[in-house]
């Protein structure tokens, strides 16, 4: 049976997915760049390579794009960087450090540039122009003048908050300690990328081989590893340079374009780019994407990729952003290599939701400078269809959908003595039952095996657990994977409840090696600081299947309450084509997977015992209304329908939901206001029906004009 047939995800094109194949990749995929994210943002030692972690990115983005209701929160999209190192003081960005999408081809672009024209309604002679310059491969930093004078360096953090690394930033050159104007700003934060050149790294694991110390994998490690150094003078020994691209929080900015502003930091004593360029189509950026690829290897420093930006500042600011990543930019990502190497066995892991995924334990080879050794063989139907053996010579793309990434078997490398994979019958963790369920709307086979034991499975049960109090969820400061596979270990925790009841283990843990009296009694303060948690971080900490963190916190402000939120999925698995479900589904961004997996959860007993337990401990917070001052929309619910044709779609629910607004795909008794254009049908009359009131796209803009 052809990949095709068997529905599986990873093999299948974004756009043929199905919304439960679409879910399930993007689950998968967000557990597995999480990981990738710690390692590489907090510890400086990345396990895979720059390629490897931006095509698992880049895969997620496809799929976000096409099912925007399944976005999740701890995807790419969503999350940026990781939580800044204990070592440093912590640093809260005045204005967010965002990631980037990615493209990986030329017609991404042109489809970036599509969806920005298509956002701003632009007429098709209207000129669209973008900035092009190299995607430096360093480490982001946050310089923040003051009356002038450098007061604060931080490196991205999470986005959010990052490292005070001002003292180890004051020693590098390239980085004026005042800017060069007789008239500054009060306030200018200037955005850039620390690096090292080829030439300086060479020199530097030269000298690191003869003093006896392992050499950095590559430049970009290197230049973290000096930044984030705790002494100073080791850093000022380091030839690190800087290229700055952007800002942050500014007291005054007098350009209208991103290219007259990079020229500004330019006059301010920065260095700049000077393969910058100002691009008046999609073709002239690709164009140069291309000149600047061919130059590529005579830089002397690294880069992966060309950013493209919308050069009118207005434009940018219409655009907005998606979760944590600008409308308004785009990264065009360099082809990545291929590497040939050994497949030595085939591992299965067990998942929180009881997923067995087959990973291929590669012989290790260095494929652009970063070791790999792992690589996800997402299901057993992509092992038949690729025909992957156990000791087969296998080629490994570090570019492609998912990364690292099988690609195809030499058939002509094999002796006879490679192994088939057999598919388990059962957990390898817990013994259960491991079936592939049957979908019933479509009478397919899934394309996962999962594993039955549910609770009962500690790989499944440990996972939840962890899963329960990670960042996006409760986010207990000191309870990590670590310390809940130790407290799992010792039969102190089964479910989440358990957390909340650690304290009467508190004189045990103070025995344990690595804890004592001060660690002890903040992991405890940590835990009941969380006994009132947030209405959407404990939806999500729930752990149900297909819901991200964005769809907990839409949850949380469509419900109010976490009593009204359990009832209403209650009610909605007790009847299907009743007004509870009707309305759940309604909810803009809530697809039919997302509502039966959440009505699922909710009408089984196990799961109710388990919040019951939870509730006795917590109670969590009611969720409070996004209001925008003067919004004469805040806290209702708005239906947009018909064409609209002087604000797109996508840009008018984006201006809604940032009035405070709650914008819904369906029209029903709790909506306040329908904005009908052309063509508005049947939502229409059910509105005249229900006696909500109605208004054109004029008065639409006219109100969203008043805030």
């Amino acid at each position: 049976m052809s990949a095709a047939k068997s529905g599986d995800p990873a093999s299948i094109k974004v756009l043929d997915l199905t919304e439960d194949q679409a879910a399930q990749e993007l689950e998968r995929l967000a557990h597995e760049i999480a990981a990738h994210d710690e390692a590489y943002h907090h510890d400086d030692k990345p396990v895979i390579s720059d390629a490897d972690y931006d095509a698992l990115r880049k895969r997620n983005t496809q799929i976000e794009k096409c099912f925007p209701a399944l976005i999740r929160e701890d995807s790419p999209s969503g999350r940026v960087g990781a939580a800044p190192s204990e070592k440093f003081d912590k640093v809260q960005h005045a204005v967010a450090m965002l990631s980037l999408g990615n493209a990986f081809t030329d017609d991404d672009v042109k489809e970036f540039g599509l969806r920005v024209s298509r956002f701003l309604g632009l007429k098709p002679d209207e000129e669209l122009a973008y900035t092009a310059e190299p995607k430096i491969d360093g480490l982001s930093a946050s310089l923040r003048y003051e009356k002038g004078a450098l007061v604060m360096a931080a490196t991205r953090g999470d986005g959010s908050e990052g490292e005070n690394v001002t003292r180890n930033v004051q020693t590098i050159k390239d980085i004026p300690q005042t800017l060069a104007t007789k008239s500054p700003p009060d306030v200018f934060e200037v955005r850039g990328e620390i690096y090292m050149s080829h030439a300086a790294f060479a020199a530097l694991n030269e000298q690191q081989v003869e003093a006896g110390k392992d050499p950095f994998a590559n430049p970009r490690n290197a230049a973290a590893g000096s930044l984030r150094q705790l002494d100073p003078t080791i850093t000022a020994s380091r030839p690190l340079q800087f290229f700055a691209y952007a800002w942050g929080e500014v007291s005054d900015l007098p350009v209208e374009t991103q290219d007259e502003a990079v020229q500004l930091l330019g006059s301010y004593g920065f260095p700049v780019n000077p393969l910058m360029k100002r691009c008046t189509s999609t073709m002239d950026m690709i164009a140069h994407y291309h000149a600047i690829e061919e130059q590529r290897s005579s830089l002397g420093y690294d880069i992966d990729g060309v950013v493209y930006k919308v050069d009118r500042l207005d434009w940018q600011a219409r655009l907005g952003f998606v979760t944590r990543s600008p409308r308004w930019a785009i990264a065009h990502k360099f082809p990545a290599e291929q590497a040939i190497t050994v497949l030595n066995d085939i591992e299965i892991q067990v998942g929180r939701t009881g997923a067995l995924t087959p990973v291929a334990k590669l012989e290790p080879v260095t494929v652009g400078g970063v070791v790999v050794s792992n690589a996800t063989l997402h299901n057993e139907d992509e092992i038949a269809r690729k025909d992957i053996r156990i000791g087969d010579t296998v080629v490994v793309q570090r570019a492609g959908d998912v990364i690292p990434q099988v690609v195809r078997v030499l058939t002509e490398k094999r002796n006879g003595k490679e192994v088939a994979f057999k598919p388990l019958s059962v957990c390898p963790v817990c013994g259960s039952h491991a079936v592939r369920d049957i979908n019933e709307k479509t009478g397919k086979e899934d394309v996962v095996r999962r594993c039955t034991g549910g609770l009962i499975c500690e790989a499944q049960l440990v996972q939840r657990l962890k899963h329960f109090v990670a960042r996006n969820a409760l986010d207990i400061d000191g309870l990590g994977a670590k310390q809940v596979d130790a407290f799992h270990g010792l039969g102190w925790l089964h479910s989440p409840a358990d957390i909340f009841k650690l304290n009467s283990h508190a004189e045990e843990v103070k025995k344990m090696e690595g804890w004592g009296e001060t660690s002890v009694s903040n992991l405890m303060a940590a835990i009941d600081a969380r006994r009132e948690p947030d209405l959407g971080r404990l939806i999500y900490g729930l752990g149900i299947r297909h819901v991200g963190a964005t769809t907990g916190r839409l949850m949380a402000r469509s419900y109010g309450t976490f009593e009204a939120f359990m009832s209403a999925m209650i009610a909605a698995g007790e009847d299907r084509e009743g007004a509870a479900y009707q309305e759940l589904v309604g909810i803009d961004g809530v697809g039919d997977v997302v509502a039966d997996a959440l009505v699922e959860f909710f009408n089984e007993a196990r799961n109710r015992e388990v919040i019951d337990a939870l509730l006795a401990e917590v109670t969590p917070q009611e969720a409070e209304a996004v209001v925008a001052d003067g919004s004469p929309v805040a806290g209702k619910t708005l239906v947009f329908t018909g064409t609209l044709e002087k604000m797109s779609r996508a840009e008018a629910k984006a201006r809604a939901e940032s009035m405070g607004a709650k914008v819904s795909g369906s029209v029903s008794a709790k909506t306040d206001l329908l904005i009908a254009g052309p063509g508005a049908g049947s939502k229409l009359k059910k509105a005249e029906s229900l006696g909500v009131e109605v208004i054109d796209e004029d008065a639409w803009i006219e109100m969203a004009g008043q805030n």
